[in-house]
């Protein structure tokens, strides 16, 4: 049987894309851009781009694979000259890793020829590409990209920033789009804020990056958020305001701070790495175990771990040890091999955890499938008890807005108590953080975030089928 490419077997929200541009004339901004995407590669592994204008014309390279495996040979950035870039890292919802999806994408339509990168979902995306088609439309990709380029078009505006206040009113959803043109760098964020967004400065020009962690790597100083449904435009005048869409209530996803974004990020000024050590403290409070080692599954929960084993006074222990040259996908032979997606990507430390009673300390349980392999893996190794908590409560809903969850009918915490999950999982006990006590862990307002996935309230309604491959 032949090898196929498949994607590992994972139990998690997974981020859909990161995107990173960059304004500085006289800078190498080509391998700015890739240093910057590096540091952005966690919110996608499955394909990588960046584009560069110079003034008069836009020249880009992308593909698929991690932002090293795209960019392997040297000569290809070298190629791209300019004093703008843009870059993309790329995360599909449905696992589809077409060549036609990878972005940036590049254009051309009377109005000039534009680079565009995006991160989110249009709740209406689907109405608006049929309504686009139906008036002669005719699409090459399934990203949200391409429904902007065709209303940018459509617009009957030839400048680019008017174009754009003229259909963004028409997007509904979360989203971070990236859009450069020969002279101008243009940051746009949705309404609600749902996705994040922030802008920075060199020495030498600015940067804007899905994350601050892209900030240190270039070296650039964070300056500040993109407002919600804030257009910022960068050219030689320097960086412009401009409201697109009223602001409406604040509604940032909170899983930002449970699991995708770096320790190192700030979001909302509020280091991530220390909103995860107290969620870990509030949930030990709430969840108090006799245990003998706490450790936490690798790499979004070990800060929480950290809080958990302080406030219960154990010892903090490397349980797990990963294998960070995995990426989300693999080499596979034969289906049989599907269940060792985990143990390839997680081994457990038999001389840590062997006699001993084990708080393994997680972010979120969306199917229930890799906890259940996990907590058999610690068995496996010769824990006594596997007592697991978890840093977030019950995922109960899909996400609509760019984030790939399961249906509700998928959903563990959707169709089991608390006690029926460990029973499911194979775990002793299992404690999952209240949404009160998440939220108090963030010291923002409440109000402030997107928590649909643990209680079905949507900041921004979906009214039709939203498909995760975008």
């Amino acid at each position: 049987m032949a090898a196929e490419l498949i994607n590992l077997p994972e139990d998690k929200m997974k981020e859909e894309c990161g995107v990173f541009g960059i304004y500085s004339p006289g800078s190498d901004v080509a391998q700015l851009t890739y240093y910057g995407l590096y540091a952005l590669q966690h919110r996608g592994q499955e394909s990588a781009g960046i584009a560069v204008a110079n003034g008069r014309d836009i020249k880009g390279e992308k593909g698929i694979g991690l932002v090293s495996d795209v960019f392997a040979e040297t000569t290809k950035l070298q190629e791209l000259q300019g004093h703008i870039a843009v870059g993309h890292v790329r995360y599909s919802g449905t696992g589809s890793t077409s060549p036609v999806n990878a972005q940036p994408l590049i254009v051309r339509y009377y109005g000039g020829s534009p680079a565009i990168v995006y991160n989110g979902n249009l709740v209406n995306g689907r109405k608006l590409r049929m309504q686009l088609e139906r008036e002669g439309s005719i699409f090459q990709t399934t990203t949200d990209c391409e429904i902007l380029a065709h209303l940018i078009a459509r617009s009957g505006e030839s400048e680019i920033v008017a174009a754009l206040q003229k259909v963004l009113p028409r997007l509904k959803g979360a989203f971070t789009f990236l859009i450069m043109t020969p002279d101008k760098l243009i940051a746009i964020r949705d309404a609600h804020g749902i996705r994040p967004l922030s802008l920075g400065e060199t020495a030498a020009g600015f940067v804007l990056a899905s994350e601050t962690c892209a900030f240190d790597t270039v070296g650039a100083q964070f300056i500040r958020d993109v407002k919600p449904g804030e257009m910022v435009v960068i050219d030689k005048n320097g960086p412009q305001s401009l409201q697109y869409a009223e602001t409406e209530k604040q509604a940032m996803c909170v899983f930002e701070y449970i699991y995708f974004a770096r320790p190192d990020s700030n979001l909302l000024g509020q280091n991530v790495h220390m909103v995860r050590k107290r969620l870990g403290r509030r949930l030990a409070q709430e969840h108090p175990v006799d245990a003998d080692i706490v450790t936490g599954v690798p790499d979004s929960s070990l800060s929480a771990a950290s809080g958990v084993a302080e406030q219960l006074g154990l010892p903090y222990e490397m349980g797990f040890v990963k294998n960070r040259y995995i990426g989300r996908t693999f080499i596979q032979p034969s289906p049989e091999l599907r269940a060792l997606g985990v143990q390839l990507k997680l081994n457990p430390v038999r001389q840590i955890v062997a006699g001993k009673r084990v708080v393994m300390v997680d972010d979120s349980i969306v199917r229930g499938t890799t906890s259940k392999r996990i907590v058999h893996m610690l068995r496996q190794a010769g824990a006594k008890e596997v007592h697991v908590l978890i840093t977030s409560p019950p995922v109960i809903s899909p996400c609509y807005y760019g984030v790939h969850t399961a249906t509700s009918q998928e959903l563990i915490g959707a169709r089991l108590e608390t006690k029926e999950i460990a029973r499911e999982i194979g775990a002793d006990s299992l404690g999952f953080l209240s949404e009160d006590g998440m939220l108090e862990c963030l010291n923002l307002p409440k109000e402030e975030f997107c928590t649909a996935c643990f209680n079905g309230r949507y900041p921004v309604v979906c009214t039709e089928e939203c498909p995760y491959d975008k």
